[in-house]
Order: C-alpha cells, then sequence, then structure tokens
C-alpha cells in the first residue's frame, strides 16, 4: 500500500514538473510589469508581429485554427521556414470576428516574417500598448472566459482603469495539461487611468 502511494506521488510530481517544464521551452512574449496585485497586472508590452488565421464555432482550434498556425511555422510558407513556436497562443473575439494568433520569435520582425502560403492565415503588428491581466487556472472554455473577463472588469473598474475591446485571452500550456497548472490569461488594453 505505502508502495502505491509513493508511485502515485512520484507520478504526480512528475507530471507537475513535466507541465511546468513544457511551458518554460518556449520563448514568451515580452512585456514590462507595471504594476502587480495579487493575480493582476498592468504590463507594458513591445509591439509583437503576429502570424493569426480565424476561427469559427463554438470549439477553436475544432475548426482547423490551429493547424492552420501550425502548418505556417513549420516551413508551410513561401521560405519554407521553420520558426519556433512560442507562448501565449493569443485568441480575440468581438460580435463579428475572432482570430487565434501566433507570436512570433523577438528575432523576427514584420517585414522578416516570410509570405503565408494558406490565404487563411495572415501577418500582422500588434501595435505596444499598456494592458491589464488577470491570471488564471483551469480549462479553456466560455464560463472560465467570461468569468475571468468579468473580474478583470471589476478589478479595473476598482481601479480607475478604462478598458478598450476587444479582450485577447493567451494560453501558455499544451492542451494536455491539467486545468489546475495552466497558465490562462485575459488581457484588456487600457485608456485612460492610474499606471
Amino acid at each position: 500500500m505505502i508502495g502505491c502511494s509513493l508511485i502515485l506521488i512520484l507520478l504526480a510530481v512528475l507530471v507537475i514538473a513535466g507541465c511546468k517544464t513544457s511551458r518554460s521551452a518556449y520563448e514568451s512574449a515580452p512585456y514590462r510589469v507595471v504594476r502587480t496585485a495579487g493575480q493582476f497586472e498592468v504590463r507594458d508590452y513591445p509591439p509583437l508581429t503576429l502570424v493569426e488565421t480565424s476561427m469559427k464555432g463554438p470549439n477553436p482550434g475544432a475548426d482547423g485554427s490551429f493547424n492552420r498556425l501550425f502548418t505556417f511555422i513549420t516551413g508551410g510558407n513561401a521560405s519554407k521556414q521553420k520558426i519556433a513556436m512560442t507562448t501565449p497562443v493569443f485568441m480575440t473575439s468581438n460580435e463579428s470576428n475572432a482570430t487565434m494568433a501566433f507570436v512570433m520569435p523577438q528575432k523576427l520582425n514584420l517585414s522578416e516574417v516570410p509570405q503565408p502560403l494558406d490565404s487563411a492565415v495572415g501577418v500582422r503588428e500588434l501595435p505596444p500598448g499598456r494592458f491589464a491581466v488577470l491570471r488564471f487556472q483551469g480549462g479553456r472554455n466560455a464560463r472560465n472566459e467570461a468569468a475571468a473577463l468579468q473580474g478583470l472588469k471589476d478589478w479595473m473598474k476598482t481601479e480607475g482603469l478604462s478598458g478598450l475591446p476587444p479582450p485577447v485571452f493567451a494560453y501558455f500550456d499544451p492542451p494536455w495539461t491539467p486545468g489546475f497548472l495552466r497558465r490562462n490569461e485575459v488581457m484588456l488594453r487600457t485608456g485612460a487611468g492610474k499606471p
């Protein structure tokens, strides 16, 4: 009995370590933290070069959006160039459009990103700016996203920060990562207010 318990504990430790190691193996979008309050942060982001595609349906990724972007970075582009995977994967939606985007590595500026072969994939620059951010855990679903977004909006209101839509959801972990280990974020570009 004790042997089984030790094996289960060891297995749990290995899963947790493996999930955290897989996230840290990727370059992440750079930012500078301006202020921290628990799970909330105000961050300044430089311009980010994104490769993005539209999403359709209630289950993003199932529509092929992730595969289109992954094909692009694994050589499915005009230069047949392989581009390193980065974190996070950004997902944005408003009433008329939903997109999934990969952040390009810092060494690639907008003019150096190869032309996509798939017309459903585009390259653009996300302008620099200040964002209010809430980190949350759990699987990716509408309920978790809505709760996180409402929490961010409530905090921003108490802090005197205005938010500019649309919200951006940032996902840092592979889909097999258990929900309690996931790093997810919701971000809103800030307008006027305290830094």
